[in-house]
């Protein structure tokens, strides 16, 4: 079967070359969005592999369409389209659950290839993004890791998939209040306020596959 995408950018233009391009290479669009909060209803009506935003769109940036993307569709992956000037913004495109930053610039089939591969579960960083870049991706990813103890991160993996609070309590033989404060521990730790927000830090950590 071949990928299924949604398109999101506030140009035209851009949206049907960039359509074209991905066709060509055997990739769906299922659907196309011209504002952020439009990209997040098309993302929860048709459930795509990935999303492709762009950074800057009326109504709802990428960064904050991307968030609520990952919390209401942690199966979704996404790909931020970038430029230089923004890498400040960067952090807070990871904590969000980006997965891959691809430059206006760059050739198409880096698109098509960050799509690949954040589908596979893994990041994407494309030729022409700088060091910076790098950088932010991974010390973003260091400082969640660091922020969960190993019980935590055991009780975030039984919760992403699925298991209730009594199952995770028996499989890992501590009390249900233990596990209750275990998980609201690790919600505060990670500013995550539900279950889906758990299950998309699992899945960037690859604690658990989409």
């Amino acid at each position: 079967m071949s990928l299924r995408v949604v398109l999101a950018d506030d140009h035209p233009m851009l949206r049907h070359g960039v359509r074209a391009l991905l066709e060509q290479h055997g990739v769906e669009v299922v659907a196309e969005a011209s504002d952020g909060r439009a990209a997040v209803e098309a993302a929860r009506r048709h459930r795509p592999d990935v999303v492709v935003l762009d950074i800057m769109m009326p109504l709802l940036n990428g960064i904050d369409a991307a968030r609520e993307i990952a919390e209401t569709c942690p199966e979704t992956q996404v790909v931020l389209l970038t430029a230089l000037e923004q890498e400040r913004l960067v952090t807070e495109s990871v904590h969000a659950g980006v997965r891959g930053f691809v430059l206006k610039t760059q050739a198409g089939e880096d698109l098509v290839q960050a799509i690949e591969q954040v589908s596979r579960g893994g990041f994407y960083v494309g030729a022409g993004v700088s060091q910076a870049v790098v950088r932010a991706c991974r010390d973003a990813a260091a400082e969640d890791r660091a922020r969960l103890t190993s019980r935590e991160r055991q009780v975030v993996q039984l919760v992403a998939e699925g298991k209730s609070t009594k199952q995770v309590a028996a499989l890992l033989d501590i009390t249900l209040k233990t596990v209750e404060f275990h998980r609201a521990r690790v919600m505060k730790k990670l500013d995550v306020h539900d279950v889906a927000g758990l299950v998309r830090y699992a899945i960037r950590e690859g604690l658990i596959t989409p």
